[in-house]
C-alpha cells in the first residue's frame, strides 16, 4: 500500500513544520503554560492565516478540500513540537458540521472555523466507564430543537470556543448536537490536565441544542472514528519529537569517555522506540486511507488508536528513562512530550478499552460474514 503524501499534503506538512518550529520554542511554551487560557493565540492565528486550519475543510466552506489526511499531517507536526493550540477538536468539529450539519449550521459556522475566528470544540467523553459511542448524556426533543442534560468530562480547550459539539443518547439512537458554549443550562468547571491544557467538565441542565444530522444516523460513530485517527496522528508526532530529543541528548552526553548513544542497552531502547513509531505511522495511514476510500473504518481507526495508546506511551516512557535524572525535570523539554503522550494515551479510553472495542468489531464481523 502506498502511503506517500503527494505534492499537496507535502506542501501542507512543510508549511506546518515551519510555523510550529518558529513558534513552539521552549521559552514560548513556558509562557503559554502559565497563561490564563493555555492556548497560544498568536500561533493559532498564524495557522489560520496560512490556511492550515482550512486545508481539511470542503472548498465550499472556504477550505482546500484535503480532508482528514491534511488534518493528520498538521497534527503530526504539532505533536513533534507539543504546540498548545486546539487543532484536533476545533478542526474535527468543523469537519463534522461540514459532513452532517444543516445548511444553516454550515453557513453560520464553517467560514469562521476555516479562518480561525469561530472556534469549536468537542464533548465526547464522560466519567462513566462507557464506550464514547454509547453516551449517558441524554437529549429530548422540544419543538424544532432539543434539550440536553448530563455531564461531559475533560472537554478540550473550551476557552474561546463559541460552540461545542456534544454526543448524547436519544430514543432514536445516539446523536451529535450543537450547543452554544455560553448559554442557559451550560456550566463549565475548569479541569487541569496532564498535558497542561486547561480543559473543563461540561454540565448540561436542559440546555438548548440543535441536532447535527439525524440521531441514530451514525454521526456519533463517524466523529469518534475520526477522533481516534486524529489522536493517533498527534501521538505519532509526540513520539517522533520525543525520540529526536533522545537522539540529540545521547549523542552529546558521555560516560566512561564514550557517547551514551554507543551503549548497547541504550541502542536497544531507541530501537524499540523506532519500531513502535513505525507501527504507529503505518496503522495511522492505513486508517486515513480507509477514511478516504469510504471503507468500513472502525477496525482501522481502533488499530491506529491502540498503537498510539500503547506504542506512544511506551516511547515517551523509554525516552524519559534514557534521559536519566534530567528527564523528570518538569521544565526540561522532553518532559512535555512525556506529559502529552500520557494524556493522549488515555483520551477516549486507553489501550485496554481500544482492544475491547476492537474485539467487539471482530466478533461482529465473524458472526455476520
Amino acid at each position: 500500500m502506498d502511503f506517500s503524501l503527494g505534492e499537496e499534503l507535502e506542501t501542507v506538512r512543510d508549511l506546518a513544520r515551519e510555523i510550529f518550529t518558529d513558534h513552539a520554542t521552549a521559552e514560548r511554551l513556558r509562557t503559554v503554560e502559565t497563561s490564563a487560557t493555555r492556548v497560544d493565540d498568536r500561533l493559532w492565528n498564524d495557522l489560520a492565516a496560512a490556511g492550515l486550519l482550512a486545508a481539511p475543510l470542503p472548498e465550499e466552506a472556504g477550505g482546500s478540500g484535503l480532508g482528514p489526511a491534511a488534518l493528520c499531517v498538521v497534527l503530526e507536526e504539532q505533536g513533534r513540537r507539543v504546540a498548545p493550540v486546539p487543532v484536533w477538536p476545533a478542526v474535527l468539529a468543523a469537519l463534522a458540521l461540514a459532513a452532517h450539519g444543516s445548511a444553516t449550521q454550515r453557513a453560520a459556522l464553517l467560514t469562521g472555523a476555516a479562518d480561525g475566528t469561530a472556534r469549536l470544540t468537542l464533548a465526547l467523553e464522560e466519567f462513566a466507564p462507557a464506550d464514547p459511542c454509547r453516551p449517558v448524556t441524554t437529549a429530548v426533543p422540544e419543538g424544532t430543537g432539543w434539550r440536553i442534560s448530563g455531564t461531559k468530562a475533560v472537554v478540550p480547550s473550551p476557552e474561546g470556543a463559541g460552540h461545542v459539539l456534544v454526543t448524547a443518547a436519544t430514543r432514536g439512537g445516539t446523536g451529535l448536537f450543537l450547543v452554544p458554549a455560553r448559554a442557559p443550562g451550560v456550566t463549565w468547571t475548569p479541569a487541569e490536565t496532564t498535558s497542561h491544557d486547561l480543559a473543563a467538565h461540561l454540565t448540561l441542565d436542559g440546555a438548548a441544542a440543535e441536532a447535527v444530522g439525524e440521531p441514530g444516523s451514525g454521526a456519533v460513530e463517524w466523529i469518534i472514528e475520526r477522533a481516534n485517527v486524529a489522536l493517533a496522528a498527534l501521538q505519532l508526532g509526540v513520539a517522533q519529537g520525543a525520540l529526536r530529543h533522545a537522539a540529540s541528548y545521547l549523542a552529546e552526553r558521555e560516560q566512561f569517555g564514550r557517547p551514551l548513544a554507543t551503549f548497547q542497552a541504550v541502542q536497544h531502547q531507541l530501537a524499540d522506540c523506532w519500531i513502535d513509531i513505525d507501527a504507529m505511522r503505518v496503522t495511522l495511514w492505513q486508517a486515513v486511507t480507509a477514511l478516504a476510500d469510504g471503507q468500513d473504518t472502525r477496525r482501522a481507526a481502533l488499530v491506529a488508536k491502540w498503537w498510539a495508546d500503547e506504542g506512544g506511551a511506551d516511547v515517551v516512557h523509554r525516552v524519559q528513562h534514557v534521559h536519566g535524572g534530567i528527564g523528570v525535570d518538569t521544565d526540561y523539554p522532553v518532559h512535555r512530550h512525556f506529559l502529552w503522550g500520557r494524556q493522549i494515551s488515555t483520551t477516549l479510553g486507553g489501550a485496554g478499552a481500544d482492544l475491547a472495542r476492537l474485539g467487539e468489531v471482530l466478533a461482529h464481523e465473524a458472526v455476520t460474514s
